[in-house]
């Protein structure tokens, strides 16, 4: 047994290999699959919801809605209580109707045949077709949810009780007619099996035996025939109906056990469907699903943000093709289902938006099958799900890991700095205050300005290290701002002109914000740094700006600058400490600037303009206003 057991368990690892890959490779459509998709097709179905239920169920608020069936089933049974009784009853009257033209012609057709029917016969069949039809067009015109699990007493008389009495009626006053009257009485304690408690179908049938050994005994004098029979007969029949009875009210038990069982898994369902359809809208990574036609079939919240103004206009049910912008995701579906496996090639995709801003992607892709959910002959179809988010975000969680574990070390590492640096500091004052030839007194000055340095970014990485408090308080961004500003633009040399190539763009009046005074003067003096360092000398090359959003309760502050577009290799390192493109640089400022936002409930993010745009390069600040809270 000993060696049993890992090769059972490799056989299990195997077996889970493939059903991870096969999940990632489009699956080879066959008669017999079918798949319970969470996005139905109207146009690959044979059912089709109203308006209110497809719309119960919608994964996107377009026309196109998910598990239409479930949704219209659900519905159905599951708000309407006895969903099987309106059924039964419906075809219950609309047999009495039926049977009722049919008593009614029967007489008629006797007459034809040489026997005269007898004119109460007659009247009795006029009379209980009257009262058939009229009940079969009033039960037309009913709401069937307002019916309980069983028949009330006066929907008994109208129906079951009605029939009793007008078939023992025809059986007493045409008792030598060719037609058996008796076999008619089936129906109604059949009916009332079904629709009836036990209790109440049994008193039928009890009500129905006695009925017929009564009319035996009575009609005993004026018949010549056996009674002894005859009663034999009756009791038979009576026995009869008892076992009918019997028989309808256990099925009619078990249609309902059954039809409850149903109601309860269709409620799941239902339930299911709607949390999944909230998972999904709530994902902050983006969810598309495209069939192998090139259909979009659903899309999420945020796949609509990712894929810009095209993912927003964008209808559900739409070919892919005709979505502008996204003629690269377009060919790597295709590619996808031709090899049979997502292109590694289409794992990091650059999509040029319609609002010019180029976007890069990262994209996950799952295959399964739907088929048609009723028992029809709708082929199975694939469908591919893929599962979109920004590179930007990507890279920033697996960059804001890397930076938790480095802060804590760096911490640690700058304590163990700050001492020997003052050492070396003290030592080298200590030198300098002797009279030291120029050649050993311009060394001491080179040791001094390093050691100042190194100061500074001990101090930058303490400043930004874990467990740092930082509180915030309500400010006036436009005053801060506009204070930074001018400090800036006093401390800095003649030669760089910044009044004539800054820009200003801020609101005229106080815009309130929780955030600290020293932080936003530290983040927006590198900022201004960076921008006037790599823009032009032309007027108006460095525009700083105030403007409220991007959503309500947000302001956000801007600096961008009109130099060379920051390529994407260099844009992923932006926020990581120690990368720096100058050879001086410590690598340390965007890195800061990020840590102490996010202190105060901020954010501070790059994108690059559309290529229309002068200033390409922008660098914003998200706030908090202060009715945000």
């Amino acid at each position: 047994m000993t060696g049993v057991r890992p090769n059972r368990r490799q056989a299990d690892r195997r077996h889970n290999d493939r059903r991870q890959g096969d999940r990632r490779r489009p699956p080879s459509s066959t008669p017999e699959d079918s798949w319970l998709s969470a996005w139905g097709d109207p146009s690959s179905s044979r059912f089709h919801a109203g308006s209110g239920e497809s719309m119960l169920l919608d994964t996107d608020p377009g026309p196109a809605g998910d598990s239409r069936f479930i949704a219209r089933e659900a519905l159905r049974l599951v708000s309407t209580e006895g969903a099987a009784l309106p059924r039964i009853l419906r075809t219950y009257v609309a047999a009495r109707a039926a049977l009722a033209l049919a008593l009614v012609l029967a007489p008629w057709l006797a007459a034809l045949m040489g026997n005269r029917p007898a004119l109460p016969v007659v009247l009795l069949c006029l009379a209980y077709a009257a009262q058939a039809m009229s009940l079969w067009l009033i039960q037309g015109a009913r709401d069937d949810r307002d019916l309980p699990d069983h028949l009330l007493p006066r929907q008994w008389l109208s129906t079951i009780g009605v029939d009793l009495l007008a078939f023992l009626l025809l059986r007493v006053l045409d008792p030598s007619a060719q037609l058996n009257y008796t076999a008619l009485l089936v129906l109604p304690v059949l009916m009332a099996g079904v629709l009836t408690r036990r209790l109440v179908a049994l008193a039928t049938a009890a009500g129905v035996t006695l009925a017929l050994l009564l009319a035996v005994l009575a009609g005993a004098g004026d018949s010549g025939g056996d009674t002894l029979l005859q009663l034999s007969q009756s009791g038979l029949a009576g026995a009869g109906m008892f076992l009918i009875a019997v028989l309808a009210s256990e099925l009619s038990q078990r249609l309902a056990r059954e039809e409850r069982s149903a109601r309860s898994s269709l409620e799941l369902a239902r339930q299911q469907t709607l949390l999944n359809r909230l998972v999904i809208e709530e994902m902050g990574e983006g969810v598309l699903v495209v069939d192998r036609r090139n259909r979009v079939r659903a899309i999420n919240p945020a796949a609509r943000q990712l894929l810009g103004p095209a993912g927003l206009a964008m209808t559900v049910p739409s070919p892919l093709d005709e979505v502008p912008g996204l003629q690269g995701l377009l060919r790597a579906l295709q590619q996808a289902y031709a090899e049979g496996s997502w292109p590694a090639a289409a794992r990091e995709m650059s999509l040029m938006l319609a609002d010019g801003e180029r976007r890069t992607l990262q994209l996950r892709a799952r295959f399964t099958r739907r088929g048609g959910i009723a028992a029809d002959d709708t082929p199975p179809e694939d469908i591919c799900v893929l599962f979109l988010e920004d590179l930007r975000v990507v890279q920033g969680r697996a960059r804001q890991d890397k930076l938790a574990a480095m802060g804590r070390v760096s911490a640690g590492i700058a304590h163990e700095i700050r001492n020997p640096l003052a050492a070396i500091s003290q030592a080298n004052a200590l030198l300098l205050e002797d009279d030291l030839p120029p050649p050993q007194r311009r060394l001491s000055r080179i040791v001094a300005d390093n050691v100042g340095r190194l100061k500074r970014i001990v101090d930058d990485v303490l400043a930004v290290a874990p467990g740092a408090e930082a509180t915030s308080e309500l400010i006036d961004a436009t005053a801060e701002a506009s204070l930074v500003i001018d400090e800036w633009r006093r401390s800095a040399a003649a030669e760089i002109r910044l009044s004539e190539r800054l820009d200003l763009e801020l609101p005229a009046t106080g815009q309130p914000v929780r955030f600290d005074a020293e932080h936003l003067r530290r983040v927006l003096v590198n900022l201004l740094d960076n921008a006037c360092r790599h823009a032009s000398d032309q007027p108006g090359a460095v525009r700083v700006r105030l403007a409220p959003g991007p959503a309500a309760g947000q302001l956000t502050l801007s600096v961008a600058s009109d130099g060379p577009p920051i390529t994407p290799e260099v844009e992923r390192y932006l926020f990581e400490p120690f990368f720096s493109t100058r050879s001086r640089g410590s690598g340390l400022g965007l890195y800061i600037c990020r840590e102490l936002c996010e202190r105060h409930g901020a954010s501070i993010d790059f994108h690059l303009a559309p290529a229309t745009a002068r200033h390409r390069n922008v660098f914003g600040v998200v706030m908090r206003t202060a009715a945000a809270g």
